[in-house]
């Protein structure tokens, strides 16, 4: 596959070189989006809002959506991960994926 011409003065290079990760801290943010991405599909699943889930992990609902984007620590994460029905080894298996 023929690679497309970049304008002039840009670059070519991976998100980690842009913003100059370490290989640790591009696994931890890796890990961030898989749990983040895992509370946003099971509380779809479930039918879960926002707001109640948000409720059962003692939040806010804009909390819930800034944590379904990854913006949030790990423990908020989890936390959610639990409320939704998560076991350790599900979380375990995201964490090592």
């Amino acid at each position: 596959m023929a690679r497309k011409k970049l304008p002039k003065g840009w670059t070519e290079g991976s998100v980690e070189d842009l913003l100059g990760l370490t290989e640790d801290e591009a696994a931890i943010v890796e890990m961030r989006v898989r749990l983040a991405e895992k509370v946003r599909e099971k509380r779809r699943a479930r039918r879960i809002t926002q707001k109640e889930l948000a409720k059962r992990i003692q939040s806010t609902q804009p909390r819930v959506a800034r944590l379904e984007q990854a913006d949030a620590s790990m423990e908020m994460l989890i936390r959610a991960l639990f409320a939704l029905g998560s076991d350790r080894k599900e979380i375990g298996r995201l964490l090592a994926a």
